[in-house]
């Protein structure tokens, strides 16, 4: 039997709010939510809620991390996993929440938290390399 659609709280019907704060539903179809980490993904929400409609926020780390009950160590993480996952863009003390449609490899963070060039993609595991691939990680190795 199909569930029929029906609004359970007229009053309180969802609305696209005046400010940046809907998030994408590809966040769960395209599944890039099951990338990340329950931490990433509080970080994440707590980005899309206070930023703008340019994605921008700059929340100090010390007010995420008492805002999200998480130590510094675990704010990195959560942090570098989403900038892994092409969910965010980070400059100290700037957070810029990303569209979902990655333009292409992920961003490399240094560790004075300044982006750098692209990392080599890595292809899913059981998938072979192509030529680009193989000569960028010969490079890559080179001293």
């Amino acid at each position: 039997m199909a569930v029929v659609k029906r609004v359970l709280c007229r009053e309180r019907l969802r609305r696209v709010p005046t400010q940046f704060s809907w998030i994408d539903h590809r966040l769960v179809r395209d599944k890039h939510i099951c990338r990340c980490s329950v931490q990433a993904l509080a970080l994440y929400l707590f980005l899309v809620t206070v930023c703008d409609g340019e994605g921008l926020s700059y929340y100090s780390d010390d007010t995420l991390a008492r805002l999200l009950r998480l130590d510094h160590s675990a704010l990195v993480r959560a942090r570098q996993e989403l900038i892994a996952a092409r969910l965010i863009a980070y400059q100290s003390p700037l957070y810029q929440v990303l569209a979902l449609d990655p333009p292409g490899p992920p961003p490399v963070q240094s560790q004075s938290g300044r982006q750098q060039a692209p990392a080599t993609p890595r292809p899913e595991p059981d998938q072979p390399l192509n030529i680009g691939q193989i000569l960028r990680g010969m490079m890559e190795r080179e001293p």
